[in-house]
């Protein structure tokens, strides 16, 4: 069972990076593709929890969670549109 959830998180990493390159390519808004790919990353890290319930691995979700809060943050308050 964790190899399916291991590969599911590396699908939804490389779905993420491609999401966020087509964002990129028709918006051309770095800070949207930015978004989009804090948001697989996020799905990512959620799915790696499934595998594994142990308090290592919520303290990463958490810990990603956070991260991905304070970037899409930063963007919307210093990057211009």
């Amino acid at each position: 069972m964790t190899a399916v959830v291991h590969v599911a998180a590396l699908v939804t990493t490389a779905f993420g990076l491609v999401a966020a390159a087509v964002v990129l390519a028709a918006a051309r808004s770095a800070r949207a593709a930015m978004a989009v790919l804090l948001d697989f990353l996020t799905a990512a890290g959620l799915l790696r929890l499934v595998g594994e319930p142990t308090w290592d691995a919520l303290a990463a979700a958490a810990a990603v969670v956070a991260v991905r809060k304070l970037v899409v943050a930063g963007l919307y308050a210093w990057w211009p549109r």
